[in-house]
């Protein structure tokens, strides 16, 4: 007599056997490969997502070129890790909040959780995608930085363990935020409109496009409520000599309480998407 110990089913004249089935990473990462795919074949969105920050970059930098008076620093390299912040959260927050709209409402979303994947393999695809995507644009800046505006990378180990955990905090906290944000759009044709304009104004008020000392204390308190403004102040630490930690709003870089502010956006970005993500329209309840 034969024992069975895994549990075989006969789907179709086929036996499966779940033990053979791949698990919630296995098809995560999958996923991910797929997701890289159907990202960079659409190339007028791959090129406008990494093109952006670079050709904004180029034109703030351009346009204020001197140097900032006791900082030791001209206002060109002020920007380079300021579009570095917002280049990350441009592949994640943006990126998700968009696309994932976009997948709702053209129904893919409801498909998919009909199958027998995982939700965890969805979302764990998505995470590579704006892993690899945050990691490239982010390389791209630093060496238009470095080529072009004289920003010295950090020669350190614990300069660059630095950089490691802002740019994982900030990452994750932006990708859970746009899955959020990707449930309040009503339909595809809102999702940009309504993704788009949060992340303009947290550009303005968090010191990407504006200098921190240029903005008024109580527009800077409202946007040190948001991870983008932390981003950019940590990353100004890793990238700037300590001159610069002046032009600062407490004069200092102020790591743990980047740390604790990002890693709070984590868990509450976490919360927030458990309570609204939806795979399907509101129209469709």
């Amino acid at each position: 007599m034969t024992t069975v110990t895994t549990d075989d089913r006969l789907d179709g004249g086929i036996r499966t056997t779940a033990a053979a089935l791949p698990g919630a990473w296995r098809l995560g990462l999958l996923r991910g490969a797929m997701e890289l795919r159907a990202f960079f074949r659409q190339r007028d969105q791959a090129i406008f997502t990494f093109a952006f920050p670079i050709v904004f970059l180029f034109l703030f930098a351009s346009i204020f070129s001197d140097d900032v008076e006791g900082a030791g620093i001209t206002a060109s390299q002020l920007y380079v890790p300021a579009m570095i912040a917002a280049g990350i959260m441009s592949t994640s927050f943006q990126s998700l909040g968009i696309s994932i709209a976009l997948e709702r409402d053209q129904k893919q979303l409801r498909r998919l959780r009909g199958t027998p994947m995982p939700p965890a393999a969805y979302f764990l695809g998505k995470v590579w995608l704006v892993l690899v995507a945050g990691l490239l644009e982010t390389a791209a800046l630093l060496a238009v930085g470095t080529v072009f505006y004289d920003v010295d990378l950090p020669t350190s180990a614990s300069a660059w363990l630095t950089f490691g955990w802002i740019f994982v905090l900030g990452l994750t906290g932006c990708a859970l935020l746009g899955i959020a944000i990707s449930s309040v759009p009503q339909n595809a044709q809102s999702a940009t409109s309504v993704v788009v304009l949060p992340f303009l104004v947290l550009q303005f008020i968090s010191g990407v496009y504006i200098a921190v000392d240029a903005i008024p204390d109580w527009l800077l308190n409202i946007g040190a409520l948001f991870p983008l403004k932390w981003m950019c102040q940590g990353l100004r630490g890793v990238f700037l000599p300590e001159s610069a930690a002046v032009l600062e709003q407490a004069g200092g870089w102020e790591y743990g309480r980047v740390a604790l502010v990002m890693g709070a956006w984590c868990i509450g970005g976490l919360i927030l998407c458990l309570m609204t993500f939806r795979w399907k329209n509101r129209r469709e309840d």
